[in-house]
C-alpha cells in the first residue's frame, strides 16, 4: 500500500464518510486519494509520525511564557 495501515485505514473511512454524507462519488473518491497521498508522503517522511503525533497531546507542555523567570547570567572571565 505505500503507506501506514492505520494512516491507510483513516483514508478510507473518510472517503467513505464522504460518499455517505454528500452522496457523491467523486467527493468521496477525491477525499480518499487526497488522504492517502498525505499518508503516503507521511509514512515517506518519518514513519513514526502517527505516533509522535498521537503522543503529542498526551504530553504537557513544558514552556509557558506567562511563566517567564529572567535567568541571571554571570561572566567569569576568560578560560
Amino acid at each position: 500500500m505505500g503507506a501506514e495501515r492505520k494512516l491507510f485505514f483513516f483514508a478510507l473511512v473518510m472517503g467513505a464518510a464522504v460518499f455517505n454524507l454528500l452522496h457523491t462519488f467523486l467527493g468521496g473518491l477525491l477525499m480518499f486519494a487526497l488522504l492517502y497521498w498525505f499518508a503516503r508522503w507521511a509514512t515517506r517522511t518519518d514513519p513514526q509520525i502517527l505516533r509522535l503525533l498521537l503522543n503529542s497531546a498526551k504530553s504537557r507542555r513544558q514552556y509557558d511564557p506567562m511563566k517567564f523567570a529572567p535567568i541571571e547570567v554571570r561572566e567569569i572571565g576568560r578560560v
